[in-house]
């Protein structure tokens, strides 16, 4: 007997040994493929060689040479790829030029050695595929030519404005008219959003008086512009950061890929969509940046959001990350409601993606668990589970479920992917100077959101939304917690700078409510209006300890601090108000009864 038990334990160890020495990773170096560090060669082909070896192996580790290489787009891996929030509706090519291309790669780690990847034209930074257990650390992205244009004010008159252009944003003026382009690419539409370097704010504004003025170059990096400025719609200093609109590509790409680590990573600009993961599971972002290199003197870091999840699953971890400079949205996690456009028979139906911008990937699978959404409402009206799902085209799914559709699922209705909703937790962050809002969040699962710094975003620093009319992004929140944030100056490009509460529900149902359980407590709201939170449909909202002071003393008393519409289960308590405002509360729909208050209140009783 003891001669077996010692049998045993030996089979064990040696299994053991042998597992070990497999998960033991290559070390495969890109510089053995060609990839030269400072010399201005395309290290596309290299690149491409040495992560082809990489797959060859069990586990590997891909070690970059350090210093800068540069990536041009004719060598590089091209795939067509359909992106959420990032896909225009058009017969345009949606193929992709990508620096880093990872298809079913698995155990992989790329060792940035902190090198600087510059790209060329327009170009993705990393796609990963189908993979699993992949790590990307110690690794920066900029480009040659960003495809945002930055141009300083310098001067302002009633007929002459002048314009220093940054470095990097190429420009010419060709009879008269300024033309901006760039390697592969010419602006053809125009959207501005000017930068304020005093009170270090960004608000939408136009190109437009530059464009139909007459412009003269005046100097390598200069313009002179003359018409009429006697209302003039910029003043010096003022930087103008313009774009073309057209979301043709994005900065990164995660897709139906599992247990994937950023760390120190720094995006340092991003040509439309950001980092984008979509039905993907457990990703953790740690010390990423999206920024501009401080030496290069730029404002903006991404064309559009920073980090975008959609349908993932698992955990949404983001920790010690830096967001600054973005067109748009530094956080978006969302899932994606689809309609049924057709129903056929007891347990088949048809779904349409119904944004222009979100189409082309799979978004069920065999064994998810689905809800049945009324889209005026935003309330379920029942839940189903998938046997099989088919994407017949670009725009529609085929779905078979196990069992028949509840009773008033019909064309209309829209369908949300539930299996497909990740736990969120986002903290010890800071994110700053964008024109819009600061962290989107619509999950069904726990959401944590602590210790964060959100400065000068132009709009609502956190928006729990929830739509089946607009941007069809689901669903409704059932477990957050907003705790010991700092707001700072946020909303000055909207009524208020308030945590904003609003699924887009057009119709009520008494005593039924989209989102619940949402407690906010222990922040800091240095606040430049009255409002600080405006809820809509919440069951179970707490607003507790959290400090509201006022950065432009006593404010406008016709706005609340805190909004409540048809709301139920609210506590608010233990808030310090600095200077005191009246009226603190004001709700409609919503009961006296229903909220517990030691502060003053205006509304129904």
């Amino acid at each position: 007997m003891g001669k077996l038990r010692y049998q045993w334990l030996v089979a064990i160890l040696f299994s053991a040994a042998i597992t070990l020495q497999a998960q033991t990773p290559v070390v495969v170096h890109a510089a053995d493929f060609g990839v030269k560090p400072n010399s201005y060669e395309d290290a596309a082909a290299g690149l491409q060689k040495a992560l082809a070896a990489c797959k060859r192996h069990e586990s590997s580790v891909l070690v970059l040479p350090g210093g800068r290489i540069d990536v041009w787009p004719e060598e590089s891996a091209k795939r067509e790829l359909y992106i959420s929030n990032s896909t225009e509706s058009d017969t345009l090519s949606k193929g992709k030029h990508i620096a880093f291309l990872l298809e079913d790669h698995k155990n992989i780690a790329i060792e940035g050695n902190n090198t600087l990847v510059v790209l060329h034209g327009k170009m993705m930074s990393f796609v990963l595929q189908r993979c699993r257990q992949v790590s990307i650390r110690n690794l920066a992205f900029d480009y040659e030519r960003p495809t945002m244009t930055e141009l300083t004010i310098s001067a302002v008159n009633k007929n002459i404005i002048e314009a220093r252009f940054h470095p990097d944003s190429k420009f010419k003026v060709e009879n008269g008219k300024l033309i901006l382009y760039g390697e592969g690419w010419v602006t053809k539409n125009y959207h501005a959003i000017l930068f304020d370097p005093v009170t270090e704010r960004m608000h939408y504004s136009s190109l437009q008086p530059l464009l139909q003025a007459k412009a003269a170059q005046t100097g390598p990096q200069t313009v002179a512009f003359e018409g009429d400025f006697t209302k003039p719609p910029y003043k010096s200093g003022d930087v103008l950061t313009v774009r073309d609109p057209y979301r043709d590509n994005s900065g990164a790409l995660i897709e139906q890929s599992r247990d994937i680590s950023l760390y120190n990573l720094r995006m340092h600009y991003m040509h439309g969509l950001g980092i984008v993961s979509q039905f993907s599971e457990n990703i953790t972002l740690r010390k990423v940046q999206v920024a501009p290199r401080k030496e290069s003197g730029r404002v903006i870091s991404s064309f559009a959001d920073c980090f975008h999840f959609s349908g993932c699953r698992g955990k949404v971890i983001v920790d010690s990350c830096f967001a600054s400079g973005s067109h748009d949205d530094p956080i978006n996690v969302h899932g994606t409601h689809m309609q049924i456009t057709g129903v056929h028979g007891a347990g088949r139906l048809t779904v349409r993606f119904m944004h222009h911008q979100t189409y082309g990937f799979p978004a069920f699978f065999a064994g998810d668990s689905i809800a049945f959404v009324n889209p005026q409402t935003l309330l379920p009206l029942g839940y189903g589970r998938v046997r099989s799902a088919t994407l017949v085209n670009n725009k529609e799914m085929e779905l078979e479920l196990h069992d028949p559709l509840p009773a008033d699922v019909r064309e209309g209705i829209c369908v949300e992917n539930i299996t497909w909703t990740p736990e969120v937790v986002i903290t010890n962050s800071r994110f700053e100077r964008t024109n819009t809002r600061g962290l989107l969040i619509t999950t069904r699962r726990p959401v944590r959101i602590e210790n964060n710094v959100l400065y000068h975003t132009g709009m609502f620093p956190i928006l729990i939304a929830d739509d089946a009319s607009s941007w069809f992004e689901s669903g409704p929140v059932q477990d957050v917690v907003i705790r010991n944030n700092v707001f700072d100056g946020c909303g000055y490009n909207s009524s208020s700078g308030a945590i904003n509460i609003a699924p887009e529900n057009h119709a009520w149902e008494a005593g039924k409510y989209v989102h619940r359980n949402i407690r906010i407590v222990d922040n800091t709201f240095r606040a430049l209006n009255n409002a600080v939170l405006q809820a809509r449909s919440v069951d179970g909202l707490v607003f507790s300890g959290n400090t509201i002071e006022y950065l432009q003393g006593s404010p406008k008393t016709d706005l609340p601090a805190v909004q409540l519409d048809g709301c139920s289960g609210v506590l608010i308590e233990r808030n310090k108000v600095s200077p005191p405002i009246l009226p603190i509360i004001k709700a409609v729909r919503t009961k006296r009864s229903d909220v517990k208050t030691d502060m003053e209140w205006s509304g129904d009783r």
